[in-house]
Order: C-alpha cells, then sequence, then structure tokens
C-alpha cells in the first residue's frame, strides 16, 4: 500500500483503519449480508434499479462456492437481509425463498468460481453506465475518480443478449482477469471487489465516472491526464482498501436513513 493510501485511512490518533475481523464465520456471514443489503438500498437511492434487471452478490464466508444474492422481483429500495437468498454454484437456493434471477446466475457463479479473490460483484443497468457501454471503449483517465480505473478495468467486447447461459458468464469472468471492473459492451458495468463495501462503491464511482466523460465529450475534447499522474492516483484511490472505506460514509447516511432493512 503507497504512503498516500495509508494516510487516507489513518484515524486521529495515527492508527490504521482497517475492514473489521470477526470471531465467527456466524458473524462475519452476518456483516456481509447487512452490508449486502445496505449497497441494495443505495443502488435504489441512487435510481441504478431497471425492472429486474441488476445484482450484486457477497460469498458466504463458510461456503465458499455459494453466494448470497437478492431474490428476483424485489425493489432493490425494499431489500431486507431477511430476502436475501443462498445460492451454490450449482444452481440450488439452499437458504431463503424467492425467484433466482438467471442472468445473475450465470454471471456471478462463474465470477466467483473462477475468482477466489473476488468477495463480492456488482452488476446493474445504470443510465450512464450503459450509455457509455454503448460507446465500446474504456474509460479514460480524464478525472481524479477516474483514475480509480485507470489501467484496473476490461472491455466485454461481445453481446449476444441477455446472458442466461453459463457459457457466457464463463467468458466475462476469463475477460475481467485480474481487474476490478469491466464494460459489458451494449449492456452496463461489472465490478468486483473483496467486500461488499468496495464492490459497491467501485460500481458507484464508474457509474458517475461515465456519466463525467460523457458529459466531457460532449463539451469538447478532454484533456487527459498523463500515464505517470494516473498510476500514482490509482495508487491513492484505486486500491481495495480506499475502495472499502469511500463507501463508509454511504453506509451510515443509507443505515440512518433506511433502519427497516436490518428487520
Amino acid at each position: 500500500m503507497s504512503t498516500s493510501t495509508r494516510a487516507a485511512v489513518m484515524n486521529q490518533g495515527n492508527e490504521m483503519v482497517f475492514p473489521p475481523q470477526f470471531e465467527s464465520v456466524e458473524a462475519e456471514r452476518e456483516d456481509r449480508k447487512r452490508k449486502l443489503a445496505t449497497a441494495y438500498r443505495l443502488f435504489g437511492k441512487f435510481g441504478f434499479d431497471e425492472g429486474v434487471a441488476g445484482h450484486i452478490t457477497v460469498r458466504d464466508p463458510e461456503l465458499n462456492d455459494h453466494f448470497w444474492v437478492n431474490p428476483m422481483g424485489v425493489s432493490f429500495k425494499q431489500i431486507k437481509v431477511s430476502d436475501l437468498m443462498l445460492v451454490s454454484h450449482a444452481g440450488d437456493v439452499v437458504e431463503g425463498n424467492g425467484l433466482l434471477n438467471a442472468a445473475a446466475f450465470a454471471i456471478h457463479s462463474q465470477i466467483h468460481k473462477h475468482h477466489p479473490r473476488v468477495t463480492a460483484a456488482a452488476h446493474s443497468h445504470s443510465v450512464y453506465g450503459k450509455a457509455w457501454a454503448s460507446v465500446g471503449r474504456k474509460l479514460d483517465p480524464l478525472t481524479q475518480d477516474s483514475c480509480a480505473f485507470y489501467d484496473d478495468h476490461v472491455l466485454f467486447n461481445d453481446f449476444t443478449g441477455v446472458v442466461l447461459d453459463l457459457s457466457e458468464g464463463e467468458r466475462i469472468a476469463a475477460a475481467l482477469g485480474d481487474k476490478k471492473a469491466a464494460i459489458l459492451r451494449n449492456h452496463g458495468l461489472l465490478t468486483v471487489g473483496t467486500t461488499v463495501e468496495s464492490a459497491a462503491w467501485w460500481y458507484i464511482t464508474m457509474e458517475r465516472t461515465c456519466q463525467a466523460q460523457l458529459l466531457a465529450e460532449a463539451a469538447g475534447k478532454p484533456v487527459l491526464i498523463d500515464p505517470a499522474s494516473a498510476r500514482a492516483t490509482w495508487e491513492t484511490v484505486g486500491s481495495e482498501l480506499a475502495g472499502w472505506f469511500s463507501y463508509k460514509p454511504l453506509h451510515d447516511v443509507i443505515c440512518a436513513e433506511q433502519p427497516d432493512m436490518f428487520d
């Protein structure tokens, strides 16, 4: 971790701030589910929902070949911890009730299966993300915030319709490689992280980055940040720790505004 990133996450006592550690898998599971619910509520608040499209998942801390996901047809704005479903990589719903979104399973099962580093993944049909995805290009380093994705996202340049086949999920997982995000051409955005918080934050800031680039290119010819500066900025704003910590203010606000999600 760079010196600048360390400085950004020090508290007033000059102690490092890290994601919490848990004494049991039960406690960690509950925390992951609560953070997943907050992410759905935030996506709903920001208007990232589009009918029944979109899904955020988190790997179970004990059953590594299982993940938690939303039931299809329940609004992001109304998701509760008690609504979440536990699904195996084989497609079996082992806990929870409701419909399993076939596209969510096709994409996320393969992301989690082929990338042990990924704890959480987020995908939705947000307006600016799908608008930029139609351009068929990766994002440029135009702003400090966009540098979080400098040399850290890919373009999946192969739209074939609604993702219902595991083979396309496998191809998306292969294209993602070791990056934090993918632009799915003519489809939308996909982000991943080692925590729910970072995966959700990468999605939120990537959506805004798409919006900023669309606006900048509509206004004129944007000036790109030079590679050395973009890389240095990535080291500060693009780390998993930076993503986790950047999510905290949003998490705190949505918890205060919508405590019913924990009922």
